[in-house]
């Protein structure tokens, strides 16, 4: 008897089910994690300059829950600290900064990204984009603030939106 390829040993109802079960899982993604660069020429607002430098200045900084000083940070504290540098209050904590900040569609490097982590479907962890496809952020305990590209699955599939409080 000869061996047939796999697909081929798929019946109709194992396919059907497959298919409708690839859709629901579609259906489930969030929004999708859009980021635009602008041209060179166009450059950054001041407040957008100043934000990145400091979450810049941040990088390696220790992760301490409820911090929001160059001691430790944790990612809203990251933001709280950023944002301070162009004069900009924000909300303490990353479900109040999502809540209240304006959303925009398309975040620009400055702008934040929020996530649902725990699948609690709210935010609870959030980034700055830094432009480049990579976001800067304080990763959790025992970590440090760093750099990640927010192309990855992971960032992808906990995307809640993003928001500009920044000219």
């Amino acid at each position: 008897m000869p061996v047939m390829p796999y697909r081929a040993r798929l019946s109709l109802p194992r396919l059907i089910t497959l298919t409708l079960l690839m859709l629901m899982l579609a259906g489930c993604a969030g929004k999708e994690l859009a980021v635009e660069d602008p041209p060179p020429q166009e450059g950054l607002s001041i407040d957008r300059v100043l934000i990145l430098a400091e979450a810049e200045r941040a990088l390696g900084t220790p992760y301490r829950f409820g911090g929001n000083t160059p001691a430790g940070v944790d990612c809203s504290g990251l933001v709280q600290l950023a944002y301070r540098a162009a004069g900009i209050s924000v909300p303490r904590t990353a479900h109040a900064q999502f809540r209240a900040l304006p959303e925009v569609g398309r975040a620009r490097p400055g702008d934040l990204l929020f996530f649902d982590t725990s699948g609690g479907g709210k935010a609870n962890h959030v980034g700055i984009y830094r432009g480049d496809g990579q976001m800067i952020h304080a990763p959790g305990r025992g970590r440090r603030v760093e750099t990640t590209p927010v192309e990855l699955a992971y960032w992808q599939e906990r995307f809640l939106g993003a928001a500009a409080p920044a000219p």
